[in-house]
């Protein structure tokens, strides 16, 4: 077993954390990984609430957006951010609770493994609370993707990574939303990187998803659609 002391005696690690009007848990989640004695980074994306200060008062570095920009632009500042500071890796993470801290140690375990790979989360082996319109939509994008991918990568969709800062440049983001995270997995795979999945636990509460059912999976298909004609040219 490797432990978290042991990976960050030879790898930097930052946390990145978008967030955007989560002051009721960004603070205690921030708490939580400082304990870990790991790096974080809040990107708060125009939030009203003072999420950026709860997330700086409990020793996060704080990026700030002055209006709302988008989970995809918000996540590349923070990756900006690791890649000029010197880290080895990201560990992302969603700001509103539903990713656990104490399986930060699995990414770290795996990343000690493979360094200069992706490390995803999995919820499809236990998602029986995951609402259902979210399970069909995942698994079908999953499945697309681990096509384009040409690897396995069951939960496409996770926002609970492990991304290599070697991967991060040699790709190059442009996507300003949540379709950030296929972005980043296709073209990490078509550079010839692993993605490894590892099982998480699906954390939800009656908070409202920031997801549009309709009109994300619109920008998604748009998005698949794109990369695919971009492959044949």
């Amino acid at each position: 077993m490797v432990y978290v002391s042991e990976v960050l005696g030879r790898m930097k690690i930052c946390i990145v954390i978008p967030v955007y009007d989560e002051a009721r848990t960004i603070g205690q989640l921030v708490q939580e990984i400082r304990d870990k004695n790991l790096d974080v980074v809040v990107v708060d994306d125009g939030s009203t609430d003072g999420s950026g200060q709860c997330a700086e008062e409990k020793g996060a570095v704080v990026v700030r957006h002055d209006e709302n920009l988008g989970k995809g632009v918000s996540l590349r500042d923070g990756f900006n951010y690791a890649v000029d500071n010197g880290h080895d890796g990201v560990i992302t993470m969603d700001g509103d609770g539903q990713h656990a801290v104490c399986e930060i140690d699995s990414f770290l375990q795996i990343a000690s493994q493979s360094p200069e790979s992706i490390v995803s989360g999995s919820r499809m082996k236990n998602c029986d609370n995951m609402p259902l319109i979210r399970r069909l939509t995942n698994r079908s994008m999953s499945s697309m993707i681990s096509g384009i991918c040409r690897q396995q990568i069951p939960d496409s969709q996770c926002g609970f990574r492990y991304i290599s800062t070697t991967i991060l440049k040699a790709i190059k983001l442009s996507s300003s939303d949540f379709e950030i995270e296929t972005e980043v997995l296709i073209k990490a795979s078509r550079k010839g990187f692993k993605v490894h999945s590892i099982p998480i636990q699906s954390i939800y509460r009656n908070e409202l998803s920031k997801v549009n059912p309709f009109i994300d999976t619109i920008r998604f298909f748009v998005f698949i659609i794109k990369q695919v004609w971009c492959s044949r040219k």
